[in-house]
């Protein structure tokens, strides 16, 4: 069955660097686009950033635009994001999903959830 699984979340400083991974199984073809998105307390799920499948071609929310990186490793069936320049405000629950669209935006649009990972920059 589909399963996503994120890793890589912890305690950092402002300015500093961290590397979460989305590891998934049993994903088919049928899915197009690996997102990351977060969530901190008291605010609604945003969209980081969008990798597809067929190209690895990227898509990246304006506030973390310059500073965060995704890729994959199909092969290994992996997807990463590298954050780089770390701000408080980047606090929050990354969670990584998977979709049947390209460049799909909203959580809605996604089917399967990995349980998130916590990532926290300290001020």
């Amino acid at each position: 069955q589909v399963q996503l699984v994120e890793s890589g979340g912890g305690l950092v400083q402002v300015g500093g660097s961290l590397r979460l991974s989305c590891t998934f199984s049993g994903v088919s073809s049928d899915y197009l686009t690996i997102a990351w998105f977060r969530q901190a307390p008291g605010k609604e799920r945003e969209q980081v950033s969008c990798i597809m499948s067929s190209d690895a071609s990227t898509y990246y929310s304006d506030s973390v635009k310059g500073r965060f990186t995704t890729s994959r490793d199909a092969t290994k069936n992996i997807v990463y994001l590298q954050m780089n320049s770390l701000k408080p405000e980047d606090t929050a629950v990354y969670y990584c999903a998977i979709g049947r669209d390209y460049y799909i935006h909203s959580p809605s649009g996604y089917d399967v959830w990995g349980q998130g990972t916590q990532v926290t920059v300290s001020s």
